[in-house]
């Protein structure tokens, strides 16, 4: 469980940087852009959060890891979007 936590965290900072580093690019060359920036990155990120979760679930050796994983993950999720968007607005 220590792995999921570590490499689920490593996930959400590289997609938190990425967020900040594209938010930052498009306000310089763009910033007509944000707002449809700002939707594709949330889509992107619901996306690959929900893609993630259901492959864990789908190959989870049993429901109580799945819950726990699903659970955990679901609630970094929503720390970085609080985070994100304290950060950029």
């Amino acid at each position: 469980m220590i792995l999921e936590i570590f490499l689920s965290a490593l996930f959400f900072t590289l997609l938190g940087l990425a967020y900040v580093k594209g938010y930052d690019v498009v306000k310089r060359h763009s910033p007509d852009h944000l707002v449809h920036f700002y939707l594709i990155m949330a889509t992107v990120r619901m996306l690959l959060v929900g893609t993630i979760v259901a492959l864990y679930v789908l190959f989870a050796e049993n429901r109580e890891n799945a819950i726990r994983f699903a659970a955990i993950f679901i609630i970094m999720y929503v720390i970085m979007m609080v985070v994100t968007l304290k950060l950029r607005h």
